[in-house]
């Protein structure tokens, strides 16, 4: 009898055994992280996906009758719960409607569409690098056939005068707030309001990415439903700031939400069930909404020590950006390999139990050798002093020089 088990393993390419092995060595450097940042009695914020499944459904269980009636029956087709939480949105963003959304991508994909048909013009005007031309592997053009264009190669928002000189017509200027990929950069509000006024100038629509703009409000010191008033609708996430399960919010007048149903629909979007994103993301209103100011407050004192604390440590070179920050959100730059940094900041929370950094990447822009971070300031990090984020600099960087010594 032939052994077909032996067969099939002597079948196997030796390309397919060295691509499983690598996942499997990068599931278990995955792990390790996660068991690091999870054990650390000290981070800067602690999101609840680094918190195990047990954890998040209790958290889930004990919150949500703080937010609805529980003995109510559970939505249907985003009814109930949902619909509650739709309401909730418009009310909050001042906005006549507002329609959940599984993803922030659909809810964006769908947005555009719907202004590219009422406009009758399907270029969107964004920056290059905003969410739908980094992240979304060109879903934007396959998927809803518009075409995006960019006023502006800057690592900031365009500015008014780069929107009325661009060359070509566009029907939808899409704005992230703030632009993540910058470095959760953010225009002063006179820029913001002189940007969206020569898009109206050229008889385009204004969508704003909201994805983080509940942390906004405090850099431009108005209230959210002002911020969405300069747009003609908005998209805000409920999974990133809010600590949500997942999910989205399109707001915008009462007949584009309309239509943004029929769209959902045919996106595959229209859910049987959705009452656990729902409440979570209820919960992150209730609970993470009111204190966002003062983790962007504290986010400065936080940028400022780390700025002091790395040539104390003696790293040469390093960028905090932007300094001061314009959310509770930043990114940091140093000249090592993104996997010494990585390892020197697991290595720090096993050994010290202070998680100050976590992942970091290779930067697309700049010299070779140079990685960055992102630094999100939340609730825990409220604890924080600036001794504290400079002693924490020290302790990284120990590790940082003998990882780079060890690799010698």
């Amino acid at each position: 009898m032939t052994d077909m088990a032996g067969t099939d393993q002597q079948a196997r390419h030796p390309e397919e055994d060295a691509q499983g092995q690598s996942q499997a060595q990068e599931d278990a450097q995955r792990l390790r992280r996660w068991n690091a940042r999870r054990a650390a009695g000290r981070v800067l914020s602690r999101p609840p996906m680094d918190l195990p499944l047990g954890e998040r459904l209790a958290a889930l269980a004990a919150g949500a009758g703080a937010v609805t009636d529980l003995g109510r029956p559970a939505d249907l087709y985003g009814d109930g719960v949902v619909a509650e939480l739709e309401r909730r949105i418009a009310e909050l963003l001042g906005m006549e409607a507002a329609v959940f959304f599984p993803t922030g991508t659909m809810a964006q994909q769908v947005a555009l569409r719907c202004w590219a048909g009422r406009t009758g013009n399907h270029t969107v005007a964004l920056h290059p690098l905003a969410h739908p031309e980094i992240h979304e592997r060109g879903a934007l053009g396959a998927v809803s056939g518009l075409r995006t264009v960019h006023p502006t190669s800057e690592p900031r928002l365009p500015t008014a005068q780069e929107i009325r000189d661009f060359a070509e017509p566009f029907g939808t200027m899409m704005l992230e707030l703030p632009l993540r990929d910058a470095g959760f950069v953010l225009p002063t509000w006179e820029e913001l309001e002189a940007v969206v006024a020569a898009a109206r100038e050229r008889d385009a629509v204004v969508h704003i990415d909201g994805a983080r703009l509940w942390e906004c409000a405090p850099h431009f010191g108005r209230g959210l439903p002002e911020i969405a008033a300069l747009a003609d609708s908005v998209y805000v996430s409920f999974y990133k700031t809010l600590g949500g399960i997942s999910g989205a919010a399109l707001a915008g007048p009462e007949s584009l939400i309309e239509e943004a149903r029929t769209w959902r629909h045919r996106y595959g979007g229209q859910l049987f069930q959705q009452f656990p994103a729902a409440l979570a993301a209820l919960i992150g209103l209730e609970q993470e909404l009111p204190p966002l100011p003062s983790y962007v407050a504290h986010a400065k004192v936080v940028a400022g020590a780390l700025a002091e604390g790395f040539p104390a440590a003696g790293a040469g070179w390093f960028r905090v950006h932007p300094e001061p920050p314009h959310t509770h959100q930043f990114q940091v730059w140093l000249p090592y390999g993104a996997d010494v940094l990585t390892e020197a900041a697991v290595r720090q929370a096993e050994e010290t139990g202070v998680s100050l950094f976590g992942n970091w990447h290779p930067a697309s822009a700049g010299p070779p050798g140079v990685s960055f971070t992102e630094v999100t300031v939340g609730r825990e990090g409220l604890e924080w002093t600036a001794r504290d984020v400079r002693e924490a600099v020290a302790e990284f960087m120990s590790r940082v020089v003998a990882q780079v010594r060890s690799s010698d």
